[in-house]
Formats: C-alpha cells, sequence, structure tokens
C-alpha cells in the first residue's frame, strides 16, 4: 500500500510560522510541497539590499508601486503554492491594502530569486517557472557567486523563455519597469 505525502496549503504555512514557540525558519510551498528556506549568507543579503535599494529609489521616485523583501505571496485561487521571493516588485495598479495577518494573494510583477549555497539553479529555475505561470511578469535569478544573471519571461504563446546576462551586463526592467537598467557589477561586484 502506497503512502501519501501531506499536501500543505497556505493556512499551514501561516500556522506553522506563527505558532507560539515555532522555529525561526521559513517555509515556501510549490503544489502542496512544504520546503524549508535557509537563512541568506552575507553575500546574499548583500546583494539583496543593492538590488533592493536600487528598485526602490527608482520606484518611490515615479511612485510605480512597492519593492518588498523576503515577503510571502501566494497565487490568487491556488492555496498549495506560497513563495518568498528575495526582493519583490508590485506596481501601483495590481497593489491592495497591505496584509497584515496573511500572505500577499497574488504573485508579485517581478520576483527576484538570489542563489544560495543551499540551492541548485535548477531549483530556482522552478521557481521562476511557478512565479511566471501564476501571473508575475519577469524573474529575475542572480548568481552572485557564478557573478550572473538570468532574466525568465513568459512568451506570448504561453511558452517560458531565459536569457543569461553575463556580469559586464545589465538587468533591465522591461515593460513593468520602463527606463530601469542596472548593471550587474553594481550589484554582484562587492
Amino acid at each position: 500500500m502506497a503512502t501519501q505525502e501531506r499536501v500543505y496549503t497556505v493556512d499551514d504555512v501561516w500556522r506553522l510560522e506563527t505558532a507560539p514557540g515555532s522555529p525561526a525558519e521559513k517555509y515556501y510551498l510549490i503544489e502542496g510541497e512544504l520546503l524549508t528556506k535557509m537563512a541568506p549568507t552575507e553575500l546574499h543579503g548583500d546583494v539583496a539590499i543593492r538590488l533592493g535599494t536600487h528598485l526602490f529609489l527608482y520606484i518611490d521616485e515615479r511612485d510605480l508601486g512597492r519593492v518588498t523583501s523576503e515577503v510571502g505571496f501566494h497565487p490568487p485561487g491556488d492555496r498549495r503554492t506560497v513563495l518568498l521571493p528575495d526582493v519583490a516588485f508590485t506596481s501601483k495598479s495590481r497593489t491592495a491594502p497591505r496584509a497584515r495577518s496573511s500572505y500577499v494573494p497574488y504573485m508579485p510583477d517581478l520576483a527576484v530569486e538570489i542563489i544560495s549555497p543551499s540551492q541548485t539553479l535548477a531549483q530556482v529555475r522552478r521557481k521562476a517557472e511557478v512565479y511566471l505561470l501564476h501571473g508575475a511578469s519577469i524573474v529575475w535569478l542572480l548568481d552572485p557567486a557564478a557573478k550572473f544573471a538570468e532574466v525568465w519571461r513568459l512568451g506570448e504563446d504561453g511558452a517560458l523563455f531565459n536569457e543569461r546576462i553575463a556580469s559586464d551586463g545589465e538587468l533591465s526592467g522591461g515593460d513593468i519597469l520602463p527606463g530601469f537598467r542596472l548593471p550587474l557589477s553594481r550589484i554582484l561586484n562587492n
């Protein structure tokens, strides 16, 4: 007789993270699979704050929306997926009142995942796919150790595609952040 693994929901993760005496771990879900998010390394944190600062200054000056870090997002109508992008942007036209006692019930326009030593490129690519299939417009995967980025998008035909950006290249905001350009060297060469 086969045993079935438990399928977790957004509500289960919320209870795990907010229960009195709960461990300091952060969790995320992909299709009901409970996964642990490790504490970031110093390099990871440095890249996140550098990128987040550039995004925040650009977005705040133009009143385009919100920049967040380590916030839980789940797709509308999907209670089996919740992701915690290292940095995210949600346009003003899509933001709802800030959630105080739950995860954000939609995916951000831009999700950024910084590859940690405890993750593989395949694992963060899986997250990129989930973000895009559930409403994100663009995903940036940053690898501080190898000093490159991948920019992921969903094509009009529904196919996923990505572009690799070398350390001497730059990130672009595309249609969601027109005019935003950031050389990777500003955030990865430290």
